[in-house]
Formats: C-alpha cells, sequence, structure tokens
C-alpha cells in the first residue's frame, strides 16, 4: 500500500483519490474546501497548497502529490502560478513524484491536428502560457514529474465550454449557442478518463519528464448537441455561434481567447497513453450520461439544475 495527496477536490481530484483508495491506499485529499468523499481510506484536509510548509507537512510520506488544482478562469495568470509553487516546493521537501492534470492550451493555435504530446509548445494566449509556465516549474523541480493533458472536459461536475454554453439551453429544451464551427471535430476528454490515466501514469516505469495524452472521443459541437438532445429525450435544437460581442455580452469574454479552439479540427493523439498505461477512452455516450447525472440528482432531490 502507498500513501498520495491530492491537491484540488473537483471532479478529477476527486476521482483520482476514489481510484487510488479502490486499490488499498492511503489518500489525503486536500483544497481550500476539501469537503468530504464516502471512499476508501480517503482522508479529506482543507488547506490553501499555496502554503508549501503545510502541504509538505500534509504529504509526509507520500509517494506522489496530484496537482488537480483549478483557479478562477480570469485569474490563472495570477492565481495558479502560487499554487504550483507551492505543490512543487512540498514534492521536493518530501521527496514525492508531481503529477500535474493539465491541458492542451500550451499548444497554441497554430498547433496541427492530431495534437500530439511531444509537440513543442507554442502558447499563443494568456491561459495557454500560463499552462506552459507552469509546466515548465514542474519540469525543474528536483522530483520526477509528468504532465496528463486533457481535452475539453465532459463528466459530473465539469466546468468546462459545453457545460456552460451549451448544458443550460439543452435543459431548457432551448436553441443552444456556441464558439467556433459547429461542424468542426473535436476532442472531448471524460473526466474519469483523465483521473485514470493520472492513476496510471504514477505508475509509469519509463522516464519521466514527459507528457501523456487523456484518451478522448471526438465528436463536432452539433454531433454532441445530438447525442445530448437524444439522452434528454427532446429534440435536436437549433445551433448557432457565438460572437465575441455575445460571450461579452453573457460575462465570457475569457472565453475569446480561447475560442480558437473550435474554429478547427482538434483531436488528440493518445497512442502512447493507451500503449504505455493502458488507458483507452469511455464511449461518448457514457460521458454524456455521466454529464447529465448531476441533473438527475438535482431533479431527485427536488432542487432546480443551475
Amino acid at each position: 500500500m502507498s500513501h498520495y495527496v491530492i491537491v484540488g477536490a473537483g471532479p478529477v481530484g476527486r476521482e483520482t483519490a476514489r481510484l487510488l483508495a479502490e486499490e488499498g491506499h492511503s489518500v489525503i485529499l486536500t483544497s481550500r474546501n476539501a469537503g468530504s468523499l464516502n471512499a476508501g481510506d480517503v482522508r479529506t484536509v482543507s488547506s490553501d497548497a499555496t502554503d508549501a510548509a503545510q502541504l509538505a507537512v500534509l504529504s509526509k510520506g507520500a509517494d506522489a502529490i496530484f496537482m488537480c488544482a483549478m483557479a478562477a478562469y480570469h485569474r490563472w495568470p495570477t492565481d495558479f502560478f502560487p499554487i504550483m509553487d507551492g505543490t512543487v516546493k512540498a514534492a521536493e521537501q518530501v521527496g514525492a513524484r508531481l503529477l500535474v492534470a493539465g491541458n492542451v492550451y500550451g499548444y497554441g493555435a497554430g498547433a496541427a491536428s492530431p495534437l500530439t504530446p511531444n509537440m513543442e509548445p507554442d502558447p499563443t494566449t494568456r491561459k495557454g502560457t500560463t499552462r506552459h509556465i507552469m509546466w515548465q516549474r514542474a519540469l525543474r523541480s528536483s522530483v520526477p514529474a509528468l504532465e496528463v493533458r486533457a481535452s475539453d472536459y465532459l463528466g459530473d461536475g465539469a466546468v468546462a465550454y459545453f457545460s456552460l454554453l451549451a448544458l443550460p439551453s439543452l435543459l431548457r429544451n432551448e436553441p443552444v449557442a456556441f464558439l467556433g464551427d459547429p461542424d468542426a471535430a473535436h476532442a472531448w476528454s471524460f473526466t474519469k478518463d483523465t483521473a485514470k490515466t493520472l492513476v496510471a501514469a504514477s505508475r509509469f516505469t519509463g522516464e519521466w519528464g514527459r507528457a501523456f495524452h487523456v484518451p478522448s472521443q471526438s465528436a463536432s459541437v452539433r454531433e454532441l448537441v445530438r447525442r445530448f438532445a437524444a439522452a434528454l429525450k427532446i429534440d435536436a435544437p437549433g445551433l448557432s455561434r457565438l460572437a465575441p460581442a455575445e460571450l461579452e455580452g453573457i460575462g465570457f469574454s475569457e472565453g475569446i481567447e480561447m475560442a480558437y479552439l473550435f474554429e478547427k479540427p482538434l483531436l488528440l493523439d493518445a497512442g502512447d497513453t493507451e500503449k504505455l498505461l493502458g488507458v483507452t477512452a469511455s464511449s461518448l455516450d457514457t460521458m454524456v450520461r455521466d454529464t447529465l447525472s448531476q441533473v438527475a440528482d438535482m431533479g431527485a432531490t427536488g432542487k432546480e439544475a443551475k
């Protein structure tokens, strides 16, 4: 049995904790508001990862620290670096390996699809630059590090472009407005598959200091809307394209610089993950059902979906 610490109690962090506990490991799941998790030998601790000394105390004896924390989208350039620095310093103090839950923003708008994990980063946005610098800080640490990169999330509790822009309209059976070309193929990563990849990566016996892609499913936004509509037993709604001014109008100006993700095909090559880690992608229908499970749970308890 090993001991692990997970920084960040969002859907990926919580699922990673659950999977590790199922394998019989002891786990500390920590964030500023860690909540509770009924899963094996998991202890939740509310703490601030920017405090490296405090995190090091929690991480004493840990084989690895998983950095799954998320900063507010509009505060990535200011809030993410202290979290990453605290996590890296804690890992160095206790000699724990470091696994980072990242994304594909660092490849930049000019990257050719399918994206491969050995591509040279060329970030073209503030958020892409933030992610790239975070990974560079992990690479420069004195402990082995791996990054697991996901595309846009689907899954229960995922706060991502589809759940923010499309899902509310689908739940109201109204027309959907979204970014980019609705018919461009796009990679969708399941939060649970991301956790599986992180856990499998922690056992990787090859050379660290590299990235793995989360095995993902590909579908255009139009096809994904159809899948959700079918699961909700409604007719597929109309689909229109959001202009930058409209994003501003709905208070989502942070999405403007990332609109390039949906302007052309964006696919992930996860062949290394499948071959070296043994992880494959869940079906798209499984991702859809899981994303909607929170809505079903809220309906069963008489709560209104938000």
